[in-house]
């Protein structure tokens, strides 16, 4: 897999002592302390593509299960999915950072992900395009195995550079961009799958595949200089310079403590908000209220942002954990609609703020020797619970 073609060129690091530092390189040292805009954009245009490609295949999975008479294996590819998203962050992790100490940096890893992902969405666009017989169908299901295992592979080693572009006290503010990248998406997904509907799953795939290929090359160009300065100077410190150990159980406890809100929202907040708000103002579809609710995170994140920077990660973590399992409870057991739509816009108040700060404390609690690795861990927590309930809902 790691060996696929790339379509981007290998760089070989050189040491800062074996060649005059660039232009482009001693502006960006300059620029130590400052959010590095450029590469940060290009970073969130990469997770918006991801966002997007989930999207189409969450609308598309179940569509063709059914074409092609796979729905009998709904709970088993259901399971494999959940095995996949935990397991396949850690791993590409791990040879992310590998990467780091042998080649100076961590673009093979994301950039063989992201040419795998890119050929994934390409071959599945053309096998549907083929209309398959009855030999060619059975390829449908190792495709979507391979496609996740894809996005997996550079996608937390992608999400693990946000801390080469920005410094550490300004780590909420970079996370609180791309958590409204990511939400302005989910809550434009009516939107997007009658989009896709309206391409079809040819199309749509070989738009996917575009979008992954483009943004990730953004991505390579803009941050390329900034990787050899930043990661250059981590391997000149000295390993006894770092944390004894990362913290790993409490870095998967705190992607855990991020992916149960988020499958308790995209799984059950809707249906609660719905089954108050039509006593009070008749029928209301599920996905409006979803994208209401993804909106209002999204307004919320910037403001949460400078509350996380008054109170420090830690502390923010522990409230927003508080505040998140409170009132939840509260909406579960709520038999007056206004308590209820009160509960719910707080737990997005603290949901938005639990995804500010949780991302950046596992960062925090990384050595530099394995912050890709604890990057995959964390989202291996994430990834979890939705597995989870996956697996329930297919069985």
């Amino acid at each position: 897999m790691l060996g696929a073609w790339t379509p981007f060129p290998e760089f070989q690091y050189v040491y800062p002592d074996q060649q005059t530092p660039s232009m482009e390189a001693i502006s960006l040292t300059r620029e130590q302390g400052q959010i590095h805009w450029k590469q940060l954009w290009s970073l969130a245009a990469l997770y918006g593509s991801v966002v997007i490609g989930w999207i189409a295949y969450e609308n598309y999975q179940p569509k063709l299960l059914e074409k092609f008479y796979f729905t009998q294996y709904a709970l088993p590819l259901a399971i494999a999915q959940g095995i996949i998203l935990i397991v396949t962050p850690p791993i590409a992790g791990r040879l992310g950072d590998r990467y780091r100490f042998e080649k100076g940096h961590r673009l093979p890893i994301i950039t063989s992900g992201i040419s795998f992902a890119a050929m994934i969405f390409m071959a599945v666009a053309f096998t549907l395009l083929g209309n398959p017989g009855e030999i060619l169908r059975w390829v449908l299901p190792v495709l979507i195995m391979c496609w996740l295992i894809a996005m997996s592979v550079f996608t937390s080693p992608a999400l693990s550079t946000l801390e080469l572009f920005t410094p550490v006290d300004k780590l909420p503010r970079a996370m609180a961009v791309l958590t409204i990248v990511s939400n302005l998406l989910y809550a434009l997904e009516p939107v997007i799958v009658d989009l896709i509907d309206f391409l079809g799953a040819p199309l749509t795939f070989i738009m996917g595949g575009v979008a992954v290929f483009i943004s990730g090359y953004f991505l390579q160009k803009h941050s390329l200089a900034l990787f050899r300065v930043n990661e250059g100077r981590e391997m000149e410190t000295p390993v006894e310079a770092a944390p004894v150990k990362s913290k790993l159980p409490l870095i998967f406890c705190l992607g855990l403590s991020f992916g149960i809100p988020t499958t308790f929202l995209f799984n059950f907040l809707p249906g609660i908000v719905v089954r108050q708000a039509t006593s009070m103002i008749g029928t209301v579809d599920v996905k409006i209220v979803l994208v209401g609710l993804l909106l209002l995170s999204a307004v919320f994140s910037l403001p949460v942002t400078a509350l996380t920077n008054r109170l420090g990660v830690s502390k923010s973590l522990g409230v927003s954990i508080v505040v998140v399992a409170l009132s939840a409870a509260m909406m579960t057991g709520a038999s007056i609609g206004m308590v209820m739509i009160t509960m719910a816009i707080l737990f997005m108040a603290a949901y938005a703020w639990l995804s500010v700060s949780s991302l950046p404390l596992a960062i925090s609690l990384a050595n530099s020797q394995s912050k890709v690795f604890c990057v995959g861990i964390f989202f291996s927590g994430v990834a979890l619970p939705e597995a989870i309930i996956q697996a329930i809902q297919a069985f």
